[in-house]
């Protein structure tokens, strides 16, 4: 009876009842063997050579084939989710970067910079699994909403002048793959929060708390990536699943007092640090919601050449009879917290030193034991990190503002001697170099102006360069696409591509704010498709729940970007449209303004005021005095002459503007006729 006083109890029981048989129902469906989404987070730390510190946050989400259709997830962002179901999103990264990655002192054959090192600004391509006639309009959709998603000036990228189609920089996309830049994107923590957000503690608990905005964006450089790719299924009206990898990549500078001192004093001495020192916070914790929370400490392949290890003979590498065991102590750094596993690389052909690898297990600390990792060096160490074969960058070349060129520099490093070295015995021995350059349409390349230098000689064409895959700018519609492979011999010291353009004009409404500050040419990319940057890690059985290290171990082909080239276009007078609007306002003033002067004024009424005003300034004396002598003389008084006088001036006055007025008129008539 009080039950049926009292529907919206009984309503609300009948709620709760459905929603608990959805959740047991739920929960049986995930005990008899269906996939669930997980969640990783993982932080790798790794000193630089020139006392800086590389710190590379990695988060992981994946979401199994459902038949959800895209509409219920736990851990998977839902927006991510919806908007690969909607633009049938095969693959796809964009990046937000500021600064540049310094090839030379923090080198450019491991994984993190071969997959991590991005252009400055924003990068985006995706591969489409649409019919071709489809994936332009899918192209322009996903801009917009990724635009919004991520609070940046993505939509840019939906004009046909501002994406490229690669042939064969991208080999999974066969045609339908679509890249493009927008170098002057500024990246700031209004994209930093949406990033933040697909994340399921977002940066609220777990090794994403360490993510300070002051403490990131006042480093060297600073970039976040998202990588999604989406896995097909076999049966019918189930989706796709999809794997969402999120890294954000930062270089800074250790800010404690010992390391500003031992910056100054000693160039060899590296400054410790820790956690708390670098980003003002600690970990309290992993995400409740993660599988696996954890932190690596990564000593590069030269560090550990240069280390002291116990029992590590003398003129002998590190992969000479050595294990894991043997770095758990070392008299040239002390570490504030005990890593719970060490792990050693596997030998390397292409180096002949090893990475080390310590772990430590975030699960076990809390609020009342917060982990915070330190580093004390206790004496000086140098060492240089393994660079890329050829050292690329680019630059303009000629004056003024009607043409000039284009010339990409590449320059032998230690590793192309140590790998000349190891193939001297062959002659045949060459080099592959892959070059993807995207020109916008306003700057008038002359493809057949191509021309190769190799060690400062000039070179026949058709000698070095095996493939050349050309697309012509058209005007305001694509831009200018160059895709080039050269076969250079393993002794080359230097070679280089110059090409050379024209500068376009532009219409008044197509200029940029900023028009006098000049107009970016995105970063070309450089590849070496022979070579491969992975690192294995022995006792990789125990590895394969960490989705970084299983990143690592994958081969991902060696690349690096050149610099973003800054050209100077003619760019016209913006103050003459002010100017001009002023002249004809000014002309109009005064048209207008005498005209109606003219028309409104009355004549008559003014000699008269003019008359009584002059009446008065006479006085009645002479007035007197002149009736008078009139009478005396038996004549008739005669008025007085001024306000005759002030009438013919105000005659005169009056036609000369009426002249004026009427000039005007048949000037301007003259001149817009």
């Amino acid at each position: 009876m009080v039950l049926l006083q009292r529907p919206h109890i009984l309503l609300l029981l009948i709620d709760t009842h459905q929603f608990l048989q959805c959740w047991i129902a739920f929960g049986s469906a995930n005990e008899e063997g269906q996939q669930q989404e997980e969640f990783s987070e993982e932080l790798l730390v790794k000193p630089l050579p020139d006392h800086k510190l590389l710190a590379h946050f990695h988060f992981q989400s994946s979401a199994p084939p459902s038949t959800s259709n895209g509409c219920h997830h736990h851990l998977f962002p839902k927006a991510i989710s919806q908007l690969v179901q909607k633009f049938r999103v095969k693959e796809m990264e964009l990046s937000f970067t500021q600064g540049r990655w310094n090839y030379e002192s923090w080198g450019g054959f491991d994984p993190i910079s071969s997959s991590n090192a991005k252009p400055p600004g924003v990068e985006l391509w995706a591969v489409f699994d649409v019919p071709q006639h489809h994936i332009d309009a899918s192209w322009k959709n996903l801009t917009h909403t990724l635009s919004g998603l991520f609070c940046a000036s993505i939509n840019f990228l939906e004009s046909t002048a501002t994406y490229s189609t690669p042939e064969w920089s991208f080999p999974p996309a066969s045609g339908n793959v679509r890249y493009g830049t927008f170098p002057c994107e500024a990246v700031c923590t209004e994209n930093l929060t949406p990033w933040l957000r697909l994340l399921p503690c977002r940066d609220k608990a777990g090794i994403a708390l360490l993510l300070d905005r002051p403490s990131l964006y006042r480093g060297f450089y600073h970039s976040q990536r998202l990588h999604l790719t989406s896995t097909e299924s076999s049966s019918e009206g189930i989706d796709s699943g999809i794997i969402l990898e999120q890294t954000l990549t930062v270089v800074l500078q250790p800010n404690s007092e010992r390391a500003i001192e031992v910056h100054a004093s000693e160039k060899h001495v590296q400054p410790s640090w820790s956690l708390s020192s670098i980003f003002g916070k600690q970990v309290s914790g992993r995400c409740v919601l993660a599988k696996s929370s954890s932190v690596y400490l990564l000593l590069d392949r030269g560090l550990v050449a240069e280390l002291k290890f116990p029992n590590k003979e003398n003129g002998k590498s590190a992969a000479n009879g050595l294990t894991s065991e043997n770095f758990w102590s070392n008299p040239s750094f002390e570490l504030s917290v005990n890593p719970d596993r060490i792990f050693l690389e596997e030998s390397s052909s292409h180096s002949k030193s090893l990475s080390i690898l310590y772990m430590f297990q975030v699960e076990k600390y809390s609020e009342s034991e917060p982990f915070d990792i330190g580093l004390m060096w206790k004496v000086p160490v140098a060492w240089l990190c393994q660079q890329t074969p050829l050292h690329a960058s680019r630059f303009l070349m000629g004056s003024g503002n009607e043409r000039g060129a284009i010339a990409i520099s590449l320059k032998s490093t230690q590793f192309t001697e140590g790998f000349m070295s190891a193939n001297s015995k062959d002659g045949s021995c060459e080099l592959r170099v892959d070059v993807f350059q995207v020109v916008p349409w306003y700057v008038k390349v002359y493809f057949h102006s191509l021309r190769v230098f190799v060690d400062q000689q000039p070179r026949a064409v058709s000698d070095f360069i095996e493939k050349i895959h050309v697309s012509p700018s058209k005007d305001k519609m694509s831009p200018g696409v160059m895709e080039v492979v050269l076969k250079l011999p393993c002794r080359v010291n230097t070679a280089a591509l110059t090409i050379e353009f024209d500068k376009g004009f532009l219409r008044i409404d197509e200029y940029p704010p900023d028009a006098n500050q000049g107009f970016d040419i995105p970063s070309a990319i450089i590849s070496f498709p022979n070579f491969h940057a992975s690192m294995v890690f022995l006792e990789d059985d125990s590895l394969n729940r960490s989705p970084l290290l299983s990143k690592f171990q994958d081969k991902c082909p060696v690349m690096s970007y050149t610099e973003v080239l800054l050209v100077p276009l003619t760019t016209p007078d913006f103050s003459m449209p002010y100017n001009v609007s002023t002249i004809k306002c000014t002309v109009f003033a005064l048209y207008f303004g005498s005209l109606l002067n003219v028309l409104q004024r009355r004549v008559a009424e003014e000699e008269r005021f003019l008359k009584a005003k002059a009446a008065k300034k006479t006085g009645r004396l002479p007035l007197l005095l002149s009736k008078l002598s009139a009478k005396l003389r038996g004549r008739r008084r005669e008025p007085l002459h001024s306000p005759p006088s002030s009438s013919s001036f105000i005659n005169s006055k009056l036609v000369l503007k009426v002249i004026l007025v009427a000039g005007l008129a048949v000037g301007w008539q003259y001149f817009f006729s």
